[in-house]
């Protein structure tokens, strides 16, 4: 009788079900396909660009099922439950940024990870790219919005101590997308016309500040190459001029799965990580990259949706800032690989190799989860 009766169940009473089972485990359904979308696609895309290295494969494969696993770990957690964690969870970040500066491992001329021999080497400033607007969205939450000027200052204190100790490991790159995690939370609290104002005309300032006291020679030679990449072709400006011509070389539809000749050639650096993207430009076309942008664009849209209809101020601060900051992981990315922004070494989200940035963005994703599917948090934090 049972079976005849689930027999007679309609499509969307199903669906229901389904929802409903989903909802219980804490899952959204439509963020988990749309990642396992990607980590699919990136496998492929990966295997092509790494020269069909099956080790960086299983790498990477390890870690997006890692990533995953803690996507939904993170899940589980209230809301609440995080907020309580918060002011511990800087502090910790801060005290690993201040001993990646005493005892961190160094690499290609920067000190930027913390490695306990045989057992783990991690990159601190990753776990502040989801610490930092956690941070921001704890403290604004108990108070008025729009965020007064005593809060704004004392948002951009918290904000400015970890991005002065990227600074100096030295990783541009990272620190600006932690500043832009934390301002997106400011934003989304209504912070004042005026403020956006006044901090986009000291903008201009403060570049020529960053320029003659913050920046390192290489950075700046990235700038300049951004400006006129011919003038150095074989030297700084050999990345920017290989990846475009890759990206151009696929056409509309590409050369097809393995063919690409730019990465295989080894005419493009770094193909398996920063520039990737050219890697799919040249094999899949504009056809391919169109399909990855969608992809994209549905994972940003259901974060406003979830932002939207989150239930508390906590969580609508932190979906929103994690929303826009992943959007602007894979704009830099792609203006950087395009020679519209200077590179400044961000990788493309779930498609870049990287085990360490993987597990962060998953995490980030787990959060989403945790705001949408806990319906029952309605106390204020």
């Amino acid at each position: 009788m049972n079976g005849n009766f689930d027999r007679n169940l309609s499509s969307e009473d199903v669906l229901r079900r389904r929802s409903s089972l989903l909802q219980r485990l804490h899952i959204d359904g439509v963020l988990l396909l749309l990642l396992l979308l990607l980590a699919v696609g990136s496998l492929f895309i990966l295997y092509s660009a790494s020269g069909k290295n099956w080790d960086l494969l299983i790498k990477q494969a390890t870690s997006f099922s890692v990533g995953l696993v803690v996507m939904l770990v993170i899940a589980q957690f209230d809301p609440r439950f995080m907020s309580r964690w918060v002011p511990l969870a800087y502090g910790g970040g801060v005290a690993l940024l201040v001993a990646v500066e005493l005892i961190g491992h160094t690499a290609m001329g920067a000190t930027r990870w913390i490695n306990i021999p045989g057992v783990i080497r991690f990159q601190p400033s990753e776990m502040m790219k989801i610490v930092m607007p956690m941070t921001i969205a704890w403290y604004l939450a108990s108070r008025s919005l729009p965020p007064r000027f005593k809060h704004i200052v004392i948002s951009l204190a918290l904000i400015l101590v970890p991005v002065a100790l990227i600074l100096k490991q030295p990783d541009l790159g990272t620190s600006l997308l932690i500043l832009a995690s934390g301002m997106f939370v400011l934003f989304v609290a209504g912070l004042r016309w005026r403020w956006i104002i006044g901090a986009v005309a000291a903008a201009v300032p403060i570049a020529v500040a960053m320029w003659f006291f913050v920046m390192h020679d290489y950075q700046k030679r990235r700038v300049l190459t951004f400006l006129d990449p011919e003038s150095d072709p074989l030297g700084a400006g050999w990345n920017i001029i290989q990846s475009k011509a890759a990206i151009g070389s696929g056409g509309v539809f590409g050369k097809g799965w393995l063919m690409g000749t730019q990465s295989h050639l080894d005419f493009l650096p770094e193909s398996h990580t920063d520039f990737i993207i050219a890697v799919l430009g040249e094999e899949f076309g504009l056809v391919g990259i169109c399909l990855l942008l969608f992809l994209y664009l549905l994972l940003i849209g259901r974060g406003l949706f979830i932002t939207v209809r989150a239930q508390t101020l906590f969580g609508k601060l932190l979906a929103g800032s994690l929303t826009m900051t992943f959007f602007v992981y894979v704009f830099v990315n792609i203006g950087m690989v395009s020679g519209l922004l200077p590179v400044v070494g961000v990788p493309l989200p779930f498609i870049s190799y990287g085990g360490t940035s993987l597990v962060t963005l998953l995490s980030g994703f787990g959060i989403l989860m945790a705001i949408h599917t806990h319906k029952k948090w309605i106390t204020q934090v």
